[in-house]
Formats: C-alpha cells, sequence, structure tokens
C-alpha cells in the first residue's frame, strides 16, 4: 500500500475510534462547523430522537487543566439547570478517557458575527427584535442567579425561525446573595476584551450581573452600526475609551432612540441600568416583540 495511503487509512482508523462512543449512543457525525485550540464542534444527527444536534468535543491533552477542573464541570452544572428559548439547550455529556462531548441544540444559522460579516449591520427593527430575544434570554439566566460572563457576537447564535439564542456558557457563574440585596463580587477575569466592562479591564472586583449589561450594550451597539465601540487592540488605549462617553460613526444612519439606549448602557457600574431598566427605554419598548417569549415547560 503506497505510503499516502497508509497514512489516509490511520486517520480513518483515528477518526472512527474518535467517535466511537458517539455511534454506540445513536449519533451520526458529520461535518465541523466551529473550531478552537482544544475543541471543535460539529452537525450530528441523533438518530435516538430523530434531529439534528451540535456535539462539541473538548479535548482533555489541550485544553488547560484548570478549564478541564475549574470551568467546564461548572458550564455542565449550569446548563444542565437552565432551559428557556432564548438559551441554546443542552441535551447531555458524554466523557472518555481522552474527551468531553457536549450534545445541544443546533443552530444551522450561524452566530451574529456571521451575519454581520455578511450583511455589514442589522436595521433597527431587526436589531429591536434580537435585542429583545438576548434581554429575555439573560432575564431569564439572571433570575436563576447564573451570569454569563462572555457575552459576544460569536456567543449568540440565529435559528432557522430567525430566533437569537445564547450560546456557550463555558465563563457562567452563579452569583451568590450577600447581606441585603447586594451581589458577591466577582474577581476572575472572563470574556474578550472588546466586550469587557471598565471594571473588568481594571482589574477590580466586578458584579458579573452589571457586566453581563456593558456586553449586551457592545452587542448592540455593534449590530446597528456594523463595527466594535472600542478598540481592543492596545489595552491602555482600551481601558481609557471604555471610561469615556460612547462615540457613534456617522452611518449607518440610527435612531436617536437607540443612540440614547446604547449611550445610557456603555456607562461605569454604578450608573448602568438593570434588566429591568434597560427595559423601560423608548427604543427597547417601540423595538421588541409585544408579548415576551414564554419560559419553556
Amino acid at each position: 500500500m503506497p505510503v499516502d495511503n497508509l497514512d489516509e487509512s490511520r486517520n480513518d482508523l483515528s477518526q472512527a475510534a474518535k467517535y466511537q462512543i458517539l455511534e454506540e449512543q445513536g449519533f451520526t457525525v458529520g461535518r465541523t462547523i466551529g473550531s478552537g485550540s482544544y475543541a471543535c464542534v460539529k452537525i450530528a444527527y441523533d438518530n435516538n430522537k430523530k434531529m439534528k444536534v451540535a456535539i462539541k468535543i473538548i479535548s482533555k491533552k489541550k485544553a488547560p487543566q484548570e478549564f478541564i477542573v475549574k470551568f467546564l464541570p461548572r458550564e455542565i452544572d449550569i446548563v444542565r439547570n437552565l432551559n428557556h428559548v432564548n438559551l441554546i439547550e443542552f441535551y447531555q455529556a458524554i466523557e472518555t478517557t481522552s474527551r468531553y462531548f457536549l450534545v445541544m441544540e443546533l443552530s444551522e444559522n450561524g452566530d451574529l458575527l456571521d451575519h454581520l460579516r455578511k450583511r455589514k449591520y442589522v436595521d433597527e427593527a431587526q436589531a429591536g427584535q434580537w435585542f429583545s430575544n438576548l434581554v429575555d434570554g439573560m432575564e431569564y439566566m439572571h433570575s436563576k442567579g447564573v451570569a454569563h460572563r462572555d457575552l459576544k457576537c460569536e456567543n449568540v447564535l440565529i435559528t432557522s425561525s430567525n430566533v437569537l439564542k445564547v450560546a456557550d456558557f463555558g465563563f457562567a457563574r452563579i452569583v451568590r446573595k450577600q447581606r441585603g440585596n447586594d451581589v458577591m463580587m466577582s474577581e476572575t477575569y472572563c470574556g474578550s476584551f472588546a466586550y469587557a466592562a471598565p471594571e473588568i479591564l481594571k482589574g477590580t472586583p466586578y458584579d458579573a450581573f452589571l457586566s453581563d449589561v456593558w456586553s449586551m450594550g457592545v452587542v448592540l451597539f455593534t449590530m446597528v452600526f456594523g463595527k466594535l465601540p472600542f478598540d481592543d487592540s492596545n489595552h491602555a488605549k482600551l481601558l481609557k475609551m471604555v471610561q469615556s462617553r460612547v462615540v457613534f460613526p456617522a452611518k449607518p444612519s440610527v435612531s436617536e432612540n437607540c443612540r440614547v439606549m446604547i449611550s445610557k448602557i456603555l456607562v461605569r457600574a454604578n450608573e448602568r441600568p438593570t434588566l429591568a431598566e434597560m427595559q423601560r427605554e423608548p427604543w427597547y419598548k417601540a423595538h421588541s416583540q409585544s408579548k415576551h417569549l414564554r419560559v419553556q415547560a
């Protein structure tokens, strides 16, 4: 057998062994739809439920030890207890000696970043609907005492029925209440610089719920303007920018109410609105769905 054919044969055998546990449980694994340094996401068909799913495959050898020991078990515990139409549904976790397989709902229309790359920006009517979906999903998470801590365009997916769903709960955590109504402050840096609140960039303890609100404001700005509000290429410059008044580009044309709402979100933590306060803003009320999506039973 030629050497190249032998290498292909070995690779095929390796792939078959990798997914044997999935096949034994009724999954037919298909193409890759996302990949990173230690994980990838594949489309699969669940022969038991007769539907397509997404399977996140995490390599124990490549993933950081802290992720395997701390963040991944916490993510699995959290997503098992979340069930909302605007959150990607988690079905099951499968562990082998070398990998974790997280089986979840498939959103075939990709993420918001994919959408922006194709269309440059989102018109306000569509942005209002999707932002309403985002608020509903985050309001549910926060009501369960869970902060996401990594909201960004790559982590919100669009379904075939044009509904936005929050995904990737790798940095999510349960936020404990202290005396009174105060929440326990977080100290771990999480997320991406471009979406991170000023208090996180400064390295100070932060309210994870309010930092989620900031990230939501960045997502909204990016939707309607087709670009990030802050340049994250230089940390010192970024820290200065996020502590100043947000600057809006001249184009595309965006309503004054939308700009006002974004301006009210992208402020220091002690001035930032809660999700309930955000929903009272004129732009939100005018563009959100007339009836909130109901939580699944």
